[in-house]
């Protein structure tokens, strides 16, 4: 039988305006739902989300972890949403299991809720709220090789049914977003873009040198204006880790009037 691996590296937006119809996130609603649509239905979700940095990969362990408003300055609605989803604490236990195993210093929260990094798009994904999510935190050092390996020890899940999903974004300078486009901005923007899209989807590239270019991404066209700070970049080396493959589907849109993308991975191996 043929070990199946599926991940999704998805653009989650401005904190909780894609649940509110926001006009500039209409392609990211759109999409997210079209993707829901047409994979299978994961029995768990393994989120690792831009909003959760530790000095250890930490695991969320509870039963029924609570939300976490990680946002300011937003209508009063956006502090009720609900997404009731429960936790996985048995996947959690496996999943710090192999880390210890590999060597990679790990710790279970029991307490620790779900940030908006994960029940965001799961509400527009998902919203039953049906499916158990278990959340693991980046590496509070940001180094990308690190972030690889992670990905690399989910493999030893071997669990088919499950849906690992890296919660960031493609382009994240916060200056950006609320200033004037401008033909210099949208250089820097698309030209980033159009390498990351090489980098995640070209089937020329071998797998030695998409790893090499996506640890070494600093290098990429004006890496630095699209990411002062990688931490919305890094949930996607957790997913190409847990893959080692061309992407099987690349979306490009705009959000937040900003060129942005995401990677869906379905492979067989």
């Amino acid at each position: 039988m043929k070990n199946y691996r599926q991940a999704l590296f998805l653009s989650h937006g401005g904190g909780p305006l894609p649940l509110l119809q926001d006009a500039t996130h209409d392609e990211m609603v759109q999409c997210l739902k079209n993707i829901s649509a047409t994979i299978e239905k994961p029995s768990a979700i393994i989120v690792v989300s831009a909003h959760w940095e530790e000095s250890c990969s930490t695991i969320t362990s509870g039963s029924n972890p609570p939300l976490i408003y990680d946002y300011y300055g937003f209508p009063d609605e956006s502090y009720q949403i609900t997404y009731p989803c429960p936790g996985q604490p048995l996947l959690a236990r496996k999943i710090a299991k192999l880390f210890s195993e590999a060597g990679i210093q790990s710790s279970l929260d029991e307490t620790r809720g779900f940030d908006h990094g994960l029940f965001v798009p799961l509400k527009l994904m998902y919203p039953e709220a049906d499916i158990p999510c278990v959340q693991i935190s980046l590496l509070k050092n940001l180094q990308p090789e690190e972030h690889v390996k992670v990905g690399q020890v989910l493999q030893k899940l071997n669990d088919s049914s499950l849906l690992v999903i890296g919660s960031g974004f493609s382009f994240h300078n916060l200056q950006a977003f609320f200033a004037p486009n401008t033909a210099d901005t949208k250089v820097q923007n698309e030209s980033f873009e159009a390498w990351l899209l090489e980098t995640c989807g070209s089937l020329e590239l071998g797998e030695r040198e998409r790893m090499n270019r996506l640890i070494n991404w600093e290098a990429a066209p004006f890496a630095r204006y699209c990411h002062p700070r990688e931490e919305h970049l890094l949930p996607l080396h957790v997913c190409y880790g847990y893959i080692e493959a061309a992407c099987t589907k690349s979306f490009e849109l705009q959000i937040l009037n900003k060129k942005s993308s995401m990677y869906l991975w379905q492979i067989e191996s």
